[in-house]
């Protein structure tokens, strides 16, 4: 598996009565990338008809020759995966579309569900089929066979049963819906164009891409309703936590966008300028990992007055495809994703940024790729506090036996990546890095195990718990 960890898709969603809905998912999805590279999807309808294009591979890979179309579209969402729940197959691309009894619904899905197993059981032994080995499948089905009136009030009840993370986007014939789970795990906003689109999106920079304007994030245990009226509010949930993702800000996210009011740019920096503090590490130059380390590192050249260089170059060329989850050739996937300039590093004491230590592999390949490029000596400092338990709310994490700092200290870190020196970022200064956000509204569970939502439904089930059950 690569090495750093994975978010599980991004979602998007267009409702519109004078631009073209699916060109918009279709530029939304592509600024959303970063979130999922395994497949994409775009389901659209003109108020009656309901169509959906999915396809492995990235944006451009599955809308090379056409972006879907539909005379008189008016709503569209899309999705891009990186799979949490299920395999890597068509099958289990999304939006996922199914036709009932009230109509026909389309549903995108970013987030882990922990009682997915349990409500997938009782819903088989009463006849319900399912067609994939995703976890999202149980949401539509829930919305299906609801004997509620209105399609919110479905959706409503559906939402009620499941737990964990989710963001969702929903399209009917005649809406579409937003919905976040009760502790906001993930970030989902709304925005509005000067043409009176409105776009739901996982992030920000979904917004900026199509013109549209922020107008506000969806609320945690919030559902939004966008038709003719306008947009609707109907909170489902009662206030829980908040407990948004703090490796949203770390490296999930895109820099350049804003959740729940904080600048991801404005907090790697502040992360960056913290680490120089805190480690008080010397030396030549500061290099980052490309690209999730650039801004900490641009942070720690700041705060200690070290100059930045570019010493790794990243290869820009390689789609994030060719690295499949199962990968396991780790050798030659680093050096076709980064060269060493030796210029800039040869007889150097190095200061090396990145975001996350995560199975210390490809970690200590890069810090031996630089001593052979010539580096005196790489001192490493890290944007976040050592990883020691695994995530059960959207991110595709190994089981915690295979993460690093759950066997090892951070000295015996440093020897098996071969640094000289190894400085993680305290919690406490990861969280001073947020100045927008209240730092007691973010999860913090994979550094301290404090885990927000029961996960002991989820507990050893694995990514493949769908696939890998035994018959009765």
């Amino acid at each position: 598996m690569d090495e750093k960890w994975k978010e599980a898709c991004g979602v998007y969603g267009v409702y519109s009565n004078s631009e073209n809905v699916t060109e918009m998912a279709y530029l939304g999805l592509y600024a959303l990338q970063h979130r999922g590279q395994e497949s994409a999807g775009i389901a659209v309808t003109d108020g009656a008809w309901m169509d959906v294009t999915r396809g492995m591979g990235l944006v451009n890979e599955v809308f090379r020759h056409q972006i879907p179309h539909m005379d008189g579209q008016k709503i569209a969402i899309g999705h891009v995966r990186y799979s949490t729940t299920g395999s890597s197959l068509l099958a289990n691309t999304q939006p996922l579309m199914v036709n009932y009894a009230g109509g026909k619904i389309a549903l995108a899905h970013n987030g882990n569900l922990t009682n997915a197993m349990e409500i997938r059981k009782n819903l088989e032994h009463t006849g319900t089929i399912f067609q994939t080995s995703i976890d999202s499948e149980v949401i539509v089905n829930l919305i299906a066979r609801s004997r509620k009136e209105t399609i919110e009030e479905r959706i409503i009840e559906s939402l009620n049963q499941v737990k964990g993370a989710y963001c969702l986007t929903i399209m009917t014939e005649e809406k579409l819906m937003a919905a976040r789970d009760p502790h906001g795990f993930r970030p989902l906003v709304i925005g509005k164009t000067d043409g009176g689109s409105f776009v739901a999106s996982s992030e920000t920079c979904g917004l900026d891409v199509v013109g549209a304007k922020f107008v506000r994030d969806v609320l945690p245990g919030e559902l939004v309703v966008i038709d003719d009226r306008g947009i609707t509010s109907y909170p489902f949930a009662t206030e829980e936590k908040k407990a948004s993702c703090i490796f949203e800000h770390i490296y999930f996210a895109r820099t350049d966008s804003v959740i729940d009011g904080q600048s991801v740019h404005a907090a790697r920096f502040r992360m960056g300028e913290i680490l120089a503090k805190e480690s008080g590490f010397t030396g030549d130059i500061v290099i980052s990992v490309p690209d999730s380390g650039n801004t900490a590192a641009s942070g720690f050249a700041h705060a200690s007055g070290i100059p930045y260089r570019e010493g790794l170059v990243k290869n820009r060329y390689i789609g994030r495809t060719f690295i499949q989850p199962t990968q396991k050739s780790r050798d030659k996937q680093v050096k076709l994703k980064l060269n060493p300039v030796r210029s800039v590093i040869e007889g150097k004491s190095i200061i090396l940024v990145d975001d996350s230590i995560v199975r210390g592999t490809t970690s200590g390949k890069i810090v031996n790729m630089l001593k052979n490029a010539g580096a005196r000596e790489v001192k490493v400092c890290i944007s976040s506090p050592p990883i020691g338990y695994p995530c059960f709310y959207g991110i595709d994490t190994s089981i915690r036996k295979e993460l690093i700092a759950s066997t090892k200290t951070v000295d015996e870190i440093r020897e098996y990546i071969n640094a000289d020196a190894l400085y993680f970022l305290s919690i406490e200064g990861l969280q001073a890095s947020l100045s927008a956000v209240d730092p007691e509204t973010m999860c913090y569970a994979c550094f301290n195990s404090a885990y927000p939502v029961s996960h002991e439904d989820d507990k050893g089930a694995g990514k493949y718990v769908f696939e890998e059950r035994k018959k009765p």
